[in-house]
């Protein structure tokens, strides 16, 4: 029987053992490579600019280096298409629809003479969100060399931050000695880098005391950078987390109504004992200049929506001055912009949300798109753009989870009673 199934091609079909694992390999390497030069890659090229020890060679830094991976990035992701079509998600679909449709509403408004900072803004917008989906989707943040060297580099920038802090505030651009200060980042270019790097590394650590203290030091590095957004994303997204990987879920709430009575009891004492930074105007907004300029800024967006509610009024404002929330979809994309977007960036999260955050086995794929879905729904609604890269990595890691729930051998197990083997009872006796 054997020597008659060797004989049958179809039964041995050639495979070759080589080339798929050092093609993925390569692909991993690449998709490593983009991920740490584009945002720990960023923190430090600015840290040697703010110092003064280099100049702005490659300007702004962050445009030049999604460029120069958006070739890379696009053909990993069209050969993982091509390797297993089953890769290829509803979510990819509408978040492709999305970008058609963003890329057309630039194309109609540059060709009527729209601002051109503007609409150049929006086409890096667009390759910023597809670069993130490409690396999310297929980076694997569970491997070691992604560990390893997310560790370090959270280390490396908290380090960097801790130590050029003034009077418990980071920012070089203080220090006055960048030789292209006009180039230098502000804090929440130093503060995305961390975040970004932060949220996949802390999804897959099973180690309650490394969590703890990633999430000690995390804090503390963005308290001092003083992004205040970014800083309550983190302070947000670390009981979701924690209460996710807590056994006794009645434990867990138990002890934060402690820690809380706690710091309520003593908050007087901890401010006191606080450096005086920008992120404790969070505790009272209407003395924050920042906070007065934003809310100006959404009202203008409001004024914006009630004179063009359906399409919008694309480019109405001065580079710079749009409004820092959601509602600069509606302005820029009309109705059917922002709807399409709060549909696309929401919706996956509530399935994954229903079948996951209470299972008893837990998943780390699945706890990077929820915690990443947190996170950006929180900074659209309260303090970023429309075109936040943020956007791209969590549809990328939701599309990744529901792909390996379904096909991946590690999936989540299916709970439910097994089907029986045969649909009658004689057949089994049989």
């Amino acid at each position: 029987m054997n020597t008659h199934a060797a004989a049958i091609p179809a039964l041995h079909p050639r495979v070759r053992s080589s080339s798929r694992p050092l093609s993925s390999r390569r692909e991993q390497a690449t998709l490593l490579t983009a991920f740490f030069l584009l945002f720990p890659g960023f923190f430090f090229y600015h840290t040697l600019l703010g110092t003064g020890t280099t100049g702005a060679f490659l300007g702004g830094y962050f445009a030049p280096i999604s460029v120069l991976f958006a070739l890379p990035l696009t053909l990993i992701y069209i050969k993982r298409m091509r390797r297993d079509p089953r890769r290829f998600h509803l979510v990819d679909l509408h978040l492709g629809l999305f970008l058609l449709y963003f890329a057309a509403v630039i194309v109609v408004n540059a060709a009527a003479g729209a601002n051109r900072t503007i609409v150049g803004n929006h086409i890096l917008g667009c390759l910023f969100i597809f670069n993130m989906f490409v690396i999310a989707s297929f980076l694997d943040f569970a491997g070691r060399p992604f560990r390893l060297v997310g560790l370090l580099s959270l280390a490396g920038m908290s380090a960097v931050a801790f130590s050029y802090s003034v009077d418990g505030v980071f920012y070089l651009g203080a220090m006055g000695i960048a030789k292209d200060a006009d180039a230098l980042a502000t804090y929440q270019g130093f503060a995305r880098s961390y975040l970004i790097t932060f949220l996949p590394v802390i999804a897959f650590t099973r180690s309650m005391p490394l969590r703890l203290l990633l999430h000690a030091v995390g804090a503390a590095t963005l308290f001092v950078n003083t992004a205040r957004s970014e800083f309550a994303a983190l302070m947000f997204v670390i009981p979701i987390i924690e209460f996710y990987y807590s056994r006794h879920k009645l434990h867990f709430i138990l002890c934060g109504l402690i820690l809380f009575f706690v710091i309520h009891l003593y908050f007087d004492r901890i401010l006191a004992a606080l450096p005086d930074n920008r992120i404790l105007e969070l505790l009272d907004l209407s003395h924050s200049t920042s906070a007065n300029k934003r809310h100006y800024l959404t009202v203008h967006a409001v004024q914006t929506i009630l004179a063009h509610p359906l399409l919008g009024d694309y480019a109405s404002y001065k580079p710079g001055y749009y409004s820092h929330n959601v509602l600069s979809a509606w302005v820029d994309l009309g109705f059917f912009g922002i709807a399409y977007l709060s549909l696309v960036t929401i919706v996956p999260i509530i399935p994954m949300f229903i079948r996951e955050y209470f299972a008893p086995r837990h998943c780390g794929n699945f706890l990077l798109g929820f915690s990443m879905a947190c996170v950006t729904v929180l900074l659209l609604i309260t303090s970023h753009y429309f075109t936040d890269m943020l956007i791209g990595a969590t549809l990328g890691a939701s599309s990744r989870y529901f792909y390996e729930r379904k096909y991946a051998k590690n999936r989540t197990p299916d709970l439910r009673p097994p089907a029986p083997r045969h649909p009658h009872l004689h057949q089994a006796m049989s």
